[in-house]
């Protein structure tokens, strides 16, 4: 047997509740299915509301989306706002619905209908800071960090957002009063806490329990579990920061491909008690650093098949789709995504979410899941992994360099009788077989 990269964990404790005398499906079963899919409301259309995203939840469901994250939906402050519009992670008020969107009847709307259609909705949550002109700043002052001259603390490097301060214990229930507010009101499902290790993790310890009483909740954290351990037992997800900066060197610096196994095996030793999320771009990297293509290159869909088949959860962006290859959205102004009706990955995301979706192979932080590196006779150059779950299995080959690659696979464990899931094609697979891929290409096998 080769190297077993994925470490066992206990498995996820199944707890049973019912919500208005409906059962539920718990977040502890559907995130080892799901992916997230990040909706930039502003941008989304022509109206950047709630209502006219709506209209595009029967193409996302015909894709294969199964969690829809909203970016911050809450009224955005307007003292030391950024551009005309202002950004969505300077809020004015958390209880609140952004007007620019809609209304919160147009937002309940929203989320019925999408759970209608099977979708999951979580929205984004800004804990570490607001706007300069929150309805708190006036009401409760003391909530907020404060400099030495008595003014409101700003975040690093951001001015148009101030801390609040999280030794304030009245401020902590009302962050969680605010936080219940949105489950009970508009029945969401989960939250993406921005910048989550930057709030301290015993205020997510308090929280999430506490949230958690309305109803279980999937919860999505932005930072890195290799940075932030702690915060790993709270979340379900975590952000694989780590991985996108590396995968972007390595395309752009001819790192070894060794570089990125090593990091993956590090990923891995976590366990199964929380998934990490792969992804290529958000809201922050498509519109300060690059759009996917600007970064990765011609290598960017094979990471696609990476992030939607390693052990975790994909996170794809708005847009994606298409593909937004030279497109960055700008983030403080109206700028709506180019649609033409025409959506070039669209088949190609389909296969990979459906996949994710229903092989159990691809189940994301489950411990009966064990993955395996797959020895081949071009190692340096081919990504190469199985995925097993009982008599489930799914090969991927991800040709990593800029040349064709001709190669064998070497390994006991990758044989039998596969398909191609992207041309149904049907092989037999044996050690020793050949294989060739084009520069960045990538082959999806299911056993």
């Amino acid at each position: 047997m080769k190297k077993l990269i994925l470490i066992p964990a206990i498995a996820t404790l199944l707890l049973s509740c019912k919500t208005q005398n409906q059962a539920m499906e718990l977040p502890q079963e559907w995130k080892h299915t799901t992916n997230i899919y990040e909706v930039n409301v502003r941008q989304y259309t022509s109206e950047g509301t709630f209502a006219a995203f709506e209209k595009h939840l029967p193409r996302l469901k015909k894709m294969g989306v199964k969690t829809l994250w909203f970016m911050p939906i809450t009224p955005i402050a307007q003292l030391n706002k950024k551009g005309s519009l202002g950004s969505p992670y300077a809020a004015y008020d958390y209880t609140s619905i952004n007007p620019e969107f809609g209304t919160l009847e147009n937002f309940k709307h929203l989320v019925d209908e999408a759970h209608k259609m099977g979708f999951k909705v979580i929205i984004d949550w800004v804990a570490n800071h607001t706007g300069w002109d929150h309805v708190w700043t006036k009401s409760h002052p003391e909530w907020f960090l404060k400099d030495a001259d008595g003014s409101f603390h700003k975040a690093s490097g951001m001015d148009d957002i101030i801390e609040l301060d999280y030794t304030n214990k009245e401020m902590r229930l009302a962050m969680i009063e605010a936080m219940k507010y949105w489950v009970k009101e508009t029945n969401i499902d989960g939250f993406r806490c921005d910048l989550a290790s930057w709030v301290e993790v015993d205020f997510w310890q308090q929280a999430r329990p506490e949230v958690e009483k309305l109803k279980p909740l999937f919860f999505l954290g932005e930072f890195d579990e290799l940075e932030n351990p702690d915060y790993g037992k709270v979340f379900d997800a975590s952000y694989s920061w780590k991985w996108m900066h590396l995968s972007q060197d390595f395309y752009q610096k001819n790192l070894p491909l060794s570089d990125l196994k090593n990091l993956l095996e590090q990923y891995s030793k976590i366990g199964d008690n929380s998934m990490r999320a792969w992804f290529t771009t958000n809201h922050d990297e498509n519109s300060w650093n690059g759009t996917e293509y600007e970064k990765y290159g011609d290598s960017a869909p094979a990471l696609a098949v990476f992030s939607a088949t390693w052990n975790g959860v994909p996170l794809l962006y708005s847009g994606q789709e298409l593909p937004l290859k030279t497109k960055r959205l700008e983030f403080f102004e109206k700028d709506p995504i180019p649609w033409t009706g025409k959506y070039e990955l669209e088949n190609f995301y389909k296969t990979l979410l459906n996949l994710k979706s229903e092989n159990p192979a691809l189940r994301g932080g489950d411990p009966a899941v064990t993955t395996y590196w797959v020895n081949t006779t071009s190692n340096d150059k081919v990504l190469a992994y199985l995925r097993k779950n009982g008599e489930r299995e799914v090969l991927v080959l991800i040709n990593t360099s800029k040349d064709s690659v001709n190669f064998k696979i070497e390994d006991e464990n990758a044989v039998g009788n596969y398909k191609n899931v992207f041309t149904n094609n049907k092989s037999e697979l044996i050690k020793g077989s050949d294989m060739n891929l084009p520069a960045y290409g990538y082959v999806v096998y299911e056993k």
